[in-house]
């Protein structure tokens, strides 16, 4: 008998991952809307294919300059196009629909823990990356409670999903009960077929 590993229930970034990996196929576009040191990017690049293309975002320049160099190391540079700017401004790069966007709340692992995500930005990020999703197509949010700005941020990303017809999006929540305060949370957001979402005007009040 073949010993297949086992699967195992990880944390919210390897259900980030295990989702992508279901979702994103070869010949899709993709946003990597915080780049942090590019392992996310990487992947994307990977499943996308020769005929895809990955976006990618990140205020800081160690991270856009990070991801670049991991994607050179691994000759899919070319399948990227990488900005150092905020992802609220994702809709000054990107004009076609996308199957799947990336989010990973808080600071740059191993960078600056002054510099974080700030919920006004991500609003507006996440606004634009459901506008921008095919039907059908992901959002996931990794967010990272435990610090001042990382329990605002996602109290009010909680208050946001949960208003988002379910007409238009399917929202799933991943929390580990027994992971202790702060532990990282993941959203999996999908659009729905019938979806006719335009920022802001779908938000249920």
């Amino acid at each position: 008998m073949e010993n297949t590993p086992a699967y195992e229930l990880r944390s919210a970034r390897f259900l980030a991952s295990d989702v992508r990996r279901l979702v994103v196929k070869e010949g899709d576009v993709v946003i990597d809307a915080t780049l942090g040191n590019g392992h996310d990017t990487l992947e994307l690049a990977q499943l996308v294919g020769e005929t895809g293309h990955v976006y990618g975002f990140d205020i800081q320049k160690d991270a856009v300059e990070h991801t670049r160099a991991r994607l050179e190391n691994e000759g899919l540079a070319a399948r990227c196009s990488l900005y150092q700017l905020g992802h609220e401004q994702m809709l000054t790069k990107v004009s076609v629909p996308v199957r799947y966007v990336s989010f990973n709340l808080g600071w740059l692992p191993g960078g600056d823990k002054t510099i974080t995500t700030l919920w006004p930005t991500t609003k507006k990020a996440l606004e634009s990356a459901l506008s921008l999703l095919l039907p059908l197509g992901v959002c996931t949010v990794c967010a990272y409670p435990g610090h001042l700005e990382g329990d605002h941020e996602r109290s009010e990303l909680m208050q946001f999903l949960s208003r988002l017809r379910p007409q238009d999006f399917n929202v799933l929540h991943q929390h580990f009960l027994n992971a202790g305060e702060g532990a990282p949370e993941c959203f999996v957001i999908q659009k729905q077929t019938c979806c006719t979402y335009t920022i802001e005007s779908d938000i249920e009040e």
